[in-house]
């Protein structure tokens, strides 16, 4: 790829010709439209037409469309499926996240002679990293912050997710910092509602870590969702710096790009970025992005840690996805500033996902999150740290959990749980 152009990666499903059909998305996402038009010269085409790079036929003889069109269907119709690499000059838009989106993730999903259309990947020229200063924090200072090292950080998440008040909410993080947690996490679903005001939460919550870290010198991370209108975050931002805390959360799509793009340019504390809502962007396989695709955004744009979902989880996601999102999280996206972030394990994590879940990363570098799997531990949210940290600490000195459980009671409670 030249430093000059931008390139994206694309799984194309279609009943017609798939060359004529990657030249109309070409053009329909640069120079051209349905018909010529005065001024599209060969001239201004050389300068600002996208262009087909790859197109490799993967699939063909498919049987049926899986997105609607209101291109007429034949009879006996087949559609064909293939990977398409399109090419732009950054001069059409410049080192700008919001246009790369909708040059690169725009009309094109909307024509009709497209049946399925999935953004697989996209690489950036050096111009987009120095327009955007990326993660302050990432792996390294998430750590530093923490005080975690060589090890993955535990956290849990705030449970019940909503209807705890700020004091009930600081009661629950009493005991977990006794536990000797690493990380806790305000549920994307409490914001700064009358019943758990943001401000009283904050509060209530740093005076108990506060006072635990004056104690035993370890500070423990709270994600504060500060997920807001930019004034509100802005101000949220600060009285969580104002009181000495370590992380702010905020809900990736619900704030939008530039959103993060500005919070990302004042937070001075590490941006813990929550995708709540990727499924609708990912779960039909013909239509949406892949994460791998995704994330490279938000990483950019200042995200210091990403969720990734977890094996074995709740949701749909399968756990090979997951370690591919999680690695990516971690794979260095310029030579100059690899904007790696720290991928977080989440949704309905216990004790049972660590030897997978190490055996697939080959990294420490993450959080893990496990909300009933600490909450509900049959002794407690403290045993249930404990736990998750004994599971942890096995899986990398190479011990099996089961045998590791026999000499640590917390952990073998844990696994004995269902769920």
């Amino acid at each position: 790829m030249h430093e000059d152009r931008f390139e994206a990666d694309y799984l194309l499903e279609t009943p017609g010709d798939p060359e004529q059909v990657a030249d109309i998305i070409a053009g329909e996402q640069s120079s051209g439209t349905f018909l010529p038009v005065p001024g599209e010269t060969p001239e201004l085409k050389e300068r600002s037409a996208a262009r087909v790079t790859r197109l490799e036929v993967v699939e063909t003889d498919v049987d049926g469309r899986s997105l609607a069109s209101t291109k007429p269907q034949r009879e006996g119709e087949r559609v064909t499926r293939s990977r398409l690499t399109l090419s732009w000059p950054l001069a059409n838009i410049g080192p700008s996240l919001p246009n790369l989106v909708a040059t690169i993730a725009g009309n094109l999903f909307e024509l009709r002679d497209v049946t399925g259309l999935r953004l697989l990947d996209l690489r950036l020229p050096p111009a987009f990293s120095k327009a955007y200063g990326g993660p302050r924090f990432g792996v390294e200072g998430t750590r530093r912050l923490s005080g975690v090292h060589d090890r993955p950080l535990i956290g849990t998440i705030i449970k019940p997710s909503i209807g705890l008040s700020a004091e009930a909410t600081a009661e629950l993080v009493q005991d977990l910092c006794e536990a000797g947690i690493d990380f806790i996490k305000d549920d994307e679903l409490q914001s700064d509602g009358p019943s758990c005001p943001f401000d009283e939460r904050v509060r209530a919550v740093m005076r108990v870590i506060n006072d635990n870290a004056d104690r035993t010198g370890k500070k423990v991370m709270y994600a504060f969702n500060l997920t807001g209108e930019l004034d509100q975050m802005r101000r949220r931002h600060d009285l969580v710096l104002e009181t000495g805390g370590t992380c702010v959360m905020a809900s990736v799509n619900s704030i939008g790009l530039a959103g993060m793009i500005e919070l990302g340019r004042f937070s001075e504390l590490p941006i813990h970025g929550h995708r709540n809502g990727w499924g609708y962007m990912t779960r039909a396989p013909m239509l949406g992005w892949s994460y791998v695709a995704w994330q490279k955004l938000w990483r950019l744009a200042g995200a210091d840690h990403m969720h990734v979902n977890g094996l074995q989880n709740k949701f749909s996601e399968d756990d090979d996805s997951v370690i591919a999102s999680a690695r990516a999280c971690l794979t260095p996206m310029f030579e100059d500033k690899p904007c790696t972030v720290m991928p977080v394990f989440s949704s309905g994590q216990t004790v049972r996902q660590a030897p997978g879940t190490y055996a697939g990363l080959g990294s420490t570098d993450l959080i893990v999150t496990a909300g009933g799997g600490i909450v509900a531990h049959p002794d407690g949210p403290g045993a249930g740290v404990r736990a998750l940290r004994d599971a942890w600490d096995a899986t990398v000195a190479g011990i099996a959990i089961e045998e590791h459980a026999k000499t640590h009671p917390a952990l073998s409670r844990a696994l004995e749980m269902k769920g």
